[in-house]
């Protein structure tokens, strides 16, 4: 009688335990679900913020770009790469001016200017969740890994430039999560098909210089350490084609013919694969834009 009103009680003690557990780990599963509705609210916010300006046949056929006001933009450089590391701070440098075609713009970002100097300018990929602002900080590399636009905790983050690089390398590297949820850089993952490839060829970035338009050119699957990370700039062809060379023998598949020597390149990064170590790039070429 004694044994089995002590199994009684173990029975409701661990009957209590587990329903504690169990409230425990609702409480922080709608905690985590309320702060992930709260950044897709907030980015909702952003582009909304950002009245396309997107023109017309009838305007381009009179106006074969769109000018508006927009800031002078002071990137600073850094002298190293990082990847999960912080940059050493770095004189700045106005950007130079534009030459060639003039510019055509597509967003109105100047209120995202105001509103928080850290932002450098739009990424987006049609049909998919990448629609985000893109901030750019040298001498603090991963400041928005875990930052809202306005600089509050947030599991999101904010997609960032590679602190080491400015709108004028050879190649630009922007960093997102690949979240749960479908949100940030999760549809990156979908590159893994070459079908989806073709079906979304093109990456835009947008900037106060004007809309950058990026074709894609290879998918790859790397660790966080690779090579790919640190180029920044080529001395010359032949070492823009030996970084090339090197990180198609790690893609998936490419599309087409290498780019060439002075084109740039833009790569989406972002984790993927059985380690925290793992990343999916999508990398890009910028062709003219339309």
């Amino acid at each position: 009688m004694e044994k089995r009103k002590r199994n009684k009680k173990t029975m409701i003690v661990l009957l209590i335990l587990l329903g504690a557990v169990l409230v425990f780990s609702c409480v922080k599963i709608a905690g985590i679900l309320m702060e992930r509705e709260a950044d897709i609210e907030e980015f909702n916010e952003l582009a909304a913020l950002i009245e396309p300006i997107r023109p017309t046949n009838e305007s381009m056929a009179a106006d074969s770009a769109l000018s508006v006001p927009v800031p002078t933009l002071s990137l600073p450089t850094a002298s190293t790469p990082a990847d999960g590391e912080q940059s050493e701070p770095a004189a700045t440098e106005a950007a130079p001016a534009e030459t060639g075609p003039k510019p055509v713009f597509t967003r109105n970002l100047q209120p995202l200017f105001d509103r928080n100097p850290d932002c450098i300018g739009w990424v987006y990929i049609a049909d998919t969740s990448i629609n985000y602002p893109v901030v750019h900080t040298p001498q603090e590399a991963e400041k928005y890994l875990r930052k809202n636009f306005d600089g509050a905790y947030s599991r999101s983050g904010v997609p960032f430039l590679q602190a080491n690089q400015t709108l004028d390398s050879d190649s630009l590297i922007i960093y997102g999560h690949n979240m749960q949820n479908g949100t940030m850089f999760s549809d990156l993952t979908k590159y893994r098909s070459q079908a989806f490839c073709t079906a979304h060829p093109t990456i835009e970035f947008e900037t106060a210089r004007g809309l950058w338009c990026y074709s894609v050119f290879a998918v790859a699957q790397i660790r966080n350490s690779n090579p790919w990370y640190q180029f920044v700039d080529a001395d010359d062809e032949a070492a823009f084609s030996a970084q090339l060379a090197a990180i198609t023998k790690s893609a998936l598949y490419t599309t087409g013919t290498p780019p060439l020597f002075g084109q740039q390149l833009l790569t989406l990064s972002t984790c993927y694969g059985s380690s925290k170590d793992d990343r999916l790039i999508v990398i890009a070429v910028r062709v003219p834009t339309e």
